[in-house]
């Protein structure tokens, strides 16, 4: 497989031309529906960070992390316009529709790349600033210029860049990291692989038609469903971890636990799909639920959160 030149895509050759694109395009640009799991991960790590943060301050990190992973965004769509054009999930991208330049985006990137770790840096400090600045780095350089189109890997090592935003959060109200705050990086991390290689087997077409060697079109089907389970028992194993550490209560592990054997369960039904099955219902579903999981066990742990505080509020006030 040979992947796609993206040269003249990305506007190295050529005339650089100016895009009547509206906000609505820009905005797009910035992947809103990762940002969203990326913000909410990030205020799940700095509400759970021992010691306070000023609201406004949290406000700002809150804003300046979303600002970052947009910015991850825009530059990974500038550099793979090229197969996104390709690519029948991404053909509609902004890039690749052509309603913007691929010097446009690359500049918006850019910018909003110094904004975001130079304002959290400024405002907030600048060890969580110099942790976004390198997850920015990760996504764009790491995972999109280099891993994603040279090993099958990329998905494993590349969701690093998915996993740091609940450590920078907890930077941003301690100024560090701890055990707890790796946990949560770890969650992440673990899930990834099984969450993008469910995708990766139903679009393998797509990704073998641009040359991007995901595992499912590099290992085959068996090995992909078989490493899809070990990740789910992993991530299902992690994320019960919090209630061990003292990070969440017992009452938040009996709740990731459920999660997680339904992980498991939906993973399963993935490994026993017989391959070259056409229509990948146990695939998609696992994809569907692996974005619900996430969210619920981030849930959990901000509702066991409070819910402590609350009750040791009482008990303090009786």
């Amino acid at each position: 497989m040979t992947v796609i030149d993206n040269r003249e895509t990305l506007g190295f050759e050529g005339e650089i031309r100016l895009s009547e694109a509206g906000a609505r395009d820009f905005f797009a640009l910035l992947k809103p529906r990762v940002m969203s799991l990326v913000v909410f991960t990030a205020f799940a790590g700095l509400v759970l960070a021992p010691g306070h943060i000023n609201p406004v301050i949290g406000f700002i990190a809150i804003l300046c992390i979303a600002v970052g992973a947009g910015a991850s965004g825009a530059l990974n769509m500038w550099y793979d316009a090229d197969i996104d054009a390709v690519m029948t999930r991404t053909a509609t991208r902004p890039i690749p529709a052509g309603r913007i330049e691929p010097a446009e985006a690359l500049g918006f990137g850019l910018v909003l790349s110094v904004f975001s770790v130079g304002i959290l840096g400024l405002a907030v400090n600048w060890f969580a600033a110099g942790l976004l600045a390198f997850t920015i780095f990760f996504y764009a350089v790491v995972y999109t210029m280099w891993l994603k189109r040279s090993t099958p890997q990329n998905i494993v090592i590349g969701g690093a860049a998915g996993a740091f935003p609940p450590m920078v959060g907890w930077a941003c109200v301690t100024g560090g990291v701890s055990l707890d705050s790796i946990v949560l990086f770890m969650i992440i991390f673990l899930w990834t692989p099984a969450h993008f290689w469910a995708l990766a087997l139903f679009k393998m077409r797509d990704y073998g038609s641009v040359g991007v060697p995901m595992l499912p079109n590099v290992a085959g089907e068996t090995v992909t469903k078989r490493q899809i389970a070990l990740y789910a028992v992993l991530t299902a194993v992690t994320a019960v971890i919090p209630s061990v550490t003292g990070l969440s209560s017992v009452y938040y592990g009996v709740f990731a636990g459920a999660l997680g054997v339904l992980l498991v369960i939906c993973s399963i039904a993935v490994w026993r799909m017989p391959d070259g099955d056409q229509k990948m219902v146990p695939a998609k579903k696992l994809f569907a639920y692996s974005i619900l999981y996430l969210f619920a066990i981030f849930s959990g742990l901000l509702v066991d959160h409070y819910v402590a505080g609350f009750a040791t509020l009482l008990g303090g006030a009786a």
